[in-house]
């Protein structure tokens, strides 16, 4: 009756067969994603829990792990971040990362090891009784981890290695070109003692110098000028 969007099952729910059936159906049915919380569970646990839904007919990518600490609040050396990319690699789902620590700096982290979602509790104020609000975010703190991890996805960037357009100054003065240590002639033999690699790069790579070595000068050259 709530057209649930999403389901999320918490971590105390993974070894809960009835449920995760029942939640199973209701995805198959409703064409709707699960987030599962894995806080507490080995590997075999989840991938008990992950059959349940398999075995419905719902694709991996449709369940979302969420790798999860379950503690209140997470001591940060017991995290086990990179459980994340154990996770990834175990089950082929997407990972998320559920986070009880206090402060940000958790769930940056987790952004950069591949975490496609991050859970973080929000409270209006940590000083509120209850077992959650300790762990929690007030909303200035929220807003400030939204931003950061936004500037983590940026400076993540896309992978492929290749000169940014911010470099191609720098590039230009901080590489060398080949270029000759003194006037030359036409008919002259590249040497070690005639050729050098200088600042600017703006003619031949200096990485070309073996090429060179024991060619003939195909013209005139001045002292400093590129080789080519």
């Amino acid at each position: 009756k709530l057209k649930m969007s999403a389901i999320k099952v918490a971590s105390g729910e993974i070894t809960h067969w009835p449920l995760l059936k029942s939640i199973a159906i209701k995805s198959k049915l409703e064409n709707i994603p699960v987030f599962l919380s894995t806080g507490m569970s080995t590997l075999g646990e989840i991938e008990e829990a992950i059959q349940i839904f398999l075995d419905e007919g719902i694709n991996r990518k449709k369940i979302t792990l969420m790798h999860c600490l379950s503690a209140y609040p997470a001591p940060p050396e017991e995290l086990n971040l990179r459980s994340i990319t154990t996770l990834k690699n175990a089950f082929g789902c997407n990972v998320g990362y559920s986070d009880h620590t206090l402060g940000i700096i958790a769930p940056i982290i987790a952004v950069t090891l591949g975490a496609s979602v991050i859970e973080k509790h929000l409270t209006l104020d940590r000083k509120l009784p209850g077992p959650d609000h300790t762990s929690s975010l007030e909303k200035e703190e929220f807003s400030e981890l939204v931003r950061q991890i936004r500037n983590c996805e940026s400076m993540l960037g896309d992978g492929i290695k290749r000169p940014q357009e911010s470099e191609k100054d720098t590039l230009s003065v901080a590489r060398r070109s080949l270029r000759v240590s003194r006037d030359l002639k036409k008919g002259d033999i590249f040497n070690e003692d005639n050729l050098v690699c200088k600042r600017p790069a703006n003619g031949m790579s200096a990485m070309k110098y073996p090429n060179f070595l024991g060619k003939i000068a195909q013209r005139d050259y001045e002292e400093g000028e590129c080789v080519d």
